[in-house]
């Protein structure tokens, strides 16, 4: 489905496929050209059981899409730490536990990294895109970094408060907490996958208008 703003261009309406607030205001600010649409509260979405981001992303996008008859788009993403062999990967939203909070999940990780081992750590999403079809697009990006001891910053959620990114200038030790919401989309790994999506639905925009 699609709404048509006074300029003319084409926008996609998207069901966003989440009950994470967080997520939902910046998607709904990385892909301010659309217009995206809260899951309905009696679609439940399925539990993340699969064994990598996109999986996740995928099962919950077409779910909230063959429930609604509409677009849906779903993330999944999370911190990799080298440490840890990649954990918590998949499982960073309970890394501390089903119903583990922001605050206990991060606790865990910098207790978890030793003091004086490997503190790089990655960030990693995957957007998917889904018809009611269950025709599935897959957008993944990621943000390379380092692990604070210490966390800082009152912005973002999750992981942000000690994620350095890598993406800074040298000698810049802000953790994305400590970015700006414009500095934290440029180099994020949710607004790198956004963009992406977004070209996508400009390319198809523009093959619907020529067809």
């Amino acid at each position: 489905m699609r709404a048509e703003p006074t300029d003319g261009a084409p926008r996609a309406e998207l069901v966003v496929a989440t009950r994470n607030e967080h997520k939902l205001r910046e998607l709904q600010a990385l892909l301010a050209d659309h217009r995206l649409v809260p899951l309905p509260p009696e679609v439940e979405l399925p539990p993340e059981t699969g064994a990598t981001f996109a999986e996740n992303a995928r099962v919950k996008a077409v779910v909230a899409s063959r429930a609604t008859g509409r677009r849906a788009i779903a993330d999944d993403s999370g911190i990799e730490a080298a440490a840890l062999g990649g954990a918590p990967g998949v499982r960073s939203a309970r890394f501390a536990g089903e119903g583990a909070s922001d605050e206990e999940n991060l606790a865990k990780l910098l207790r978890d990294v030793p003091e004086d081992g490997d503190r790089r750590v990655a960030y990693v999403c995957a957007l998917v895109h889904a018809t009611p079809d269950g025709a599935a697009v897959t957008f993944e990006a990621g943000c390379k970094g380092t692990l604070a001891r210490v966390p800082r910053g009152s912005g973002g959620f999750g992981y942000d408060p000690a994620f350095i990114p890598a993406d800074l200038d040298e000698g810049d030790e802000r953790t994305m907490a400590e970015l700006t919401v414009r500095e934290k989309d440029a180099i994020s790994h949710r607004g790198r996958a956004a963009r992406a999506l977004a070209t996508w639905l400009a390319g198809e925009a523009g093959a619907s208008r020529r067809a």
